[in-house]
């Protein structure tokens, strides 16, 4: 692929000031980063990096130093809303008050609504890179490349209004809330953003595919999540006489074991069901059966109409597992996002967005993933699909989604960044 090297400087460029909804990242601390699709067109597109990849690295190092949890995206809003309005277009505001919705062109009789998301919220863990851009805000951290996604459509969205022309209207989704159940898509799809949308595309950061590479495949690329939060109660008693009682800690360590047994012989396999135990809290003195405890975990599935069944299979599994024991209990399922399952033809419109903007080469397979995701709410209403942005350097240990020591190469933002918008742009086209 033909490559133009860019330089990032501070969070609007060299010339631009940052505003005052957050401070500068990085001044005088320039980076030359790699646009790997350079030359590829359109023409405008090529134009518009050029003179602003700059801006775009500068966007995603202060969007990451300034990171804020599911719903109190407010200054990261007000970040974004500055720069669209300052482009001349008119970001609207989501009624819950923090992510925006924003339209690139008009669609005209006969024309397509292509609707754009990425999600702008981060994860409350603290981050460990060392990086001169990292978090600033204790126990706060974009560990899962949401600044990325957020700076490639916001990129997407201003290199598309710099466009001559569109062949319809494109619709970018900045998404709070993806981190917690069931979702800021919902909050999206309650507020109408997506009635009049034809299509829906979005990507992921994934630190196992190397930068250059997007992963698209069809069916489903993410499975559902639920929560399970189990509540044990018991008389207590002296860990002398647990036949006097209901021994609570063993009732817990059957439930532990035997659930997850129980539903691999309950849930046909081939649905990548899976029960995984978080966290469990019970007791303190070693000579004491406690008068309660708490069982976490999440359930996973990659198949849609497995995930309607399992929340009544749980509770019955559940109470057949205790009932010999004595103890009381009270099973929370909490039903999470649905699995994000890719339309046939939209993946093959954002294929050909990939190789369009990135070439052939650019095009990856990847597989479906236990990770849970809230487009699969979008994918309800509106057929999309959704893409997986290789962002590994290829240098080094994979340093994961999710921890304190995930960092990206930040030539994926311009990989993203070209992919998105040749998306669009195709699938306005046909």
């Amino acid at each position: 692929m033909a490559q133009g090297t860019l330089v990032a400087a501070g969070a609007d460029g060299p010339s631009a000031p940052i505003g005052s909804t957050m401070s500068s990242v990085g001044s005088g601390a320039e980076s030359a980063v790699v646009d790997l699709g350079a030359g590829r067109g359109p023409s405008w597109l090529d134009a518009w990096l050029d003179a602003n990849a700059h801006r775009v690295v500068a966007w995603r190092r202060h969007i990451h130093a300034y990171p804020e949890l599911s719903r109190a995206e407010h200054k990261t809003t007000a970040f974004l809303a500055e720069r669209l309005t300052r482009a001349g277009l008119r970001p609207r505001m989501l009624p819950v008050g923090t992510g925006l919705v924003c339209d690139i062109g008009e669609a005209r009789p006969g024309q397509r609504t292509v609707a754009l998301r990425a999600d702008i919220d981060a994860l409350p863990l603290s981050e460990t890179t060392g990086l001169p851009y990292a978090s600033t805000v204790d126990g706060v951290a974009h560990a899962c490349g949401h600044d990325a996604h957020t700076t490639v459509a916001l990129g997407a969205a201003l290199a598309l209004a710099a466009a001559p022309s569109l062949p319809g209207r494109v619709r970018v989704v900045f998404q709070p809330a993806e981190e917690v159940m069931p979702g800021g898509a919902l909050d999206v799809l309650a507020a109408g953003a997506l009635d009049d949308v034809d299509r829906i595309f979005g990507l992921h950061c994934d630190p196992r595919l190397l930068v250059g590479q997007v992963g698209a495949r069809v069916g489903a690329i993410t499975s559902a999540a639920d929560l399970l939060e189990l509540r044990l109660t018991s008389p207590g008693g002296h860990t002398s006489r647990p036949h006097l009682t209901a021994d609570l800690v063993h009732a817990l360590g059957t439930v532990i074991t035997g659930l997850p047994t129980l539903l691999s012989r309950r849930v046909d396999p081939r649905t990548g069901t899976v029960l995984t135990w978080g966290a469990v809290h019970a007791g303190e003195a070693p000579n004491a059966i406690p008068q309660d405890g708490v069982l976490t975990g999440t359930l996973r599935t990659g198949d849609r109409d497995t995930w309607a069944k399992l929340e009544p299979l749980v509770h019955e599994l559940v109470h057949n597992l205790l009932s010999p024991l004595g103890v009381g209990f009270d099973l929370q399922h909490r039903r999470g996002v649905p699995p994000v399952v890719n339309d046939a033809e939209s993946t093959e419109l954002l294929r050909a967005g990939i190789a369009a903007g990135l070439g052939e080469d650019a095009l990856a397979s990847t597989p479906q993933s236990s990770g849970g995701e809230d487009f699969g709410w979008y994918l309800e209403h509106v057929p999309g699909s959704f893409a997986r942005l290789g962002v590994h350097s290829g240098v080094g240990r994979v340093k994961d989604l999710h921890q304190p020591t995930f960092a990206l190469d930040e030539r994926a933002l311009f990989v993203g960044v070209r992919a998105m918008v040749n998306t669009a742009l195709i699938s306005l086209e046909r």
